[in-house]
């Protein structure tokens, strides 16, 4: 997940799906939550409408209430039409009903505002919701006062089912709007970061090998950093090449003198073998200088072929031996270096561990995400551990193997110092032997 969220384009992406589905849903609840208020501001202002309709017709004569039979609003006259009006006294004693109220029960604990105020609330009527407004009269008479509180009572179904389709519409349109909203959002992400992946490819094709340089087609923010990349490609090529130049011309004029050194008569056996031993070692480095002279740090080469060459060619030279040399490899595994230098560190190393075995030598390859390790084991008497650090020594060499000059590790060790991986040794757990292990990483 870690390495996930590593990723540019994956951040931005979620950032944008994040920021879309968190507002628009909080959009949709306060548009929602407004709405509701809305139809409760028009419902209590409906019903204080009707509070002065029916006070219209109200009277009061000898301090009694006089009602008409029938009312201006016609739901009030309809059994139950959803529309009711009630008129108690200041005791909460019930007074007057309209028709649309008949059949009901009367609720208790009618609110009681004071005098000149009104409640607006809900109630319930037969289990049934009901919005009611209730506001309180006083007439004056002869006599005394007449306080009534009157109570305009409407189903609440209407406006829940108002509010109802209200949400729904408001909930799909978001859902149609959001999908759009992540479409065109991910397609406006995905054209804004085409430079970043035309450079991921331009870079990839560098590091294999198949381009040199990268384009400068790029938006504002990126050519700069194209250009420094393109300056750092030629520097390193120049600088290889300068590398390899003075590496040739370093042994070519080494050559010479040693030319010059084996013509002379009185060279005891010794020396002619050291002067031998060093135009082999000149040698070795021009044909390194000059195999590298299409590498780069940024090449990969696959290492099947190379280790199964190997394996072949180890296993002619050890076949009165009998050996048993077992690779197991993978096949898509990239070495980021140059070839002369891992046949050098794989040749040694397995030369070594040939020498070393009695029957059997295994070659393992593992490419993983970020590492290519290798691994060399036999079943030989092994590398004792006091001695596992002196055999990267120049001129050191375990008495596990008779032969050589004690120089071989040193140089796999000095090459896989100047790749930055790491080589160690120790005890094969399966085979009983010496294990070498190479680890690079990319």
């Amino acid at each position: 997940m870690h390495k996930l969220l590593n990723s540019l384009k994956v951040r931005i992406v979620v950032s944008a799906l994040l920021l879309i589905l968190v507002l628009l849903p909080i959009i949709g609840m306060t548009v929602n939550k407004a709405f509701e208020t809305q139809i409760n501001v028009a419902a209590k202002n409906q019903l204080k409408a009707y509070v002065y309709s029916v006070l219209a017709m109200a009277e009061v004569e000898d301090n009694q209430l006089q009602m008409p039979s029938h009312l201006l609003e016609n739901q009030f006259n309809v059994i139950g039409s959803g529309l009711y009006a009630l008129i108690t006294t200041k005791d909460n004693q019930l007074l007057w009903t309209s028709n649309s109220f008949l059949g009901l029960n009367t609720p208790i604990n009618l609110p009681k505002p004071a005098t000149g105020r009104s409640t607006f609330d809900t109630i319930m009527i037969n289990d049934k919701p009901q919005l009611i407004f209730s506001f309180s009269v006083s007439f004056a008479t002869s006599e005394q006062p007449f306080t009534m509180t009157l109570h305009i009572i409407k189903n609440q179904q209407e406006y829940l089912q108002q509010i109802q389709k209200f949400s729904n519409t408001l909930w799909t349109w978001l859902l149609i709007l959001t999908a759009l909203l992540v479409i065109v959002q991910l397609s406006w992400l995905l054209w804004t970061l085409k430079p970043l992946g035309k450079l991921s490819q331009e870079l990839s094709a560098v590091e294999q090998g198949t381009s040199m340089q990268l384009s400068t087609h790029y938006p504002v923010e990126l050519q700069k950093v194209a250009k420094q990349l393109n300056t750092l490609l030629q520097t390193e090529q120049n600088q290889r090449k300068r590398y390899r130049n003075a590496l040739a011309d370093l042994a070519h004029s080494l050559k010479t003198p040693l030319a010059v050194m084996q013509t002379q008569a009185d060279l005891s056996d010794a020396s002619m073998e050291q002067i031998n031993r060093i135009n082999q070692i000149i040698a070795y480095q021009l044909r390194r200088a000059q195999s590298a002279a299409g590498s780069a740090w940024h090449l990969g080469i696959g290492v099947d072929d190379i280790a199964v060459r190997l394996v072949r060619t180890l296993g002619k030279i050890y076949q009165q031996q009998q050996l048993n040399i077992d690779y197991q490899g993978d096949h898509n595994a990239r070495f980021k270096g140059d070839e002369a230098d891992l046949t050098e560190m794989l040749g040694n190393v397995l030369d070594n561990a040939c020498k070393a075995a009695s029957t059997q030598v295994r070659l393992t390859v593992i490419q993983g995400p970020d590492s290519l390790r290798i691994a060399v084991e036999d079943n030989g008497a092994g590398v004792p551990k006091d001695k596992q650090q002196q055999i990267f020594e120049r001129g050191m060499r375990a008495d596990t193997y008779e032969q050589g000059h004690g120089i071989g590790l040193a140089i796999v060790r000095d090459l896989v110092d100047s790749y930055h991986g790491k080589l160690t040794v120790g005890q094969s757990t399966s085979l009983g032997g010496a294990k070498f292990e190479f680890e690079f990483t990319h």
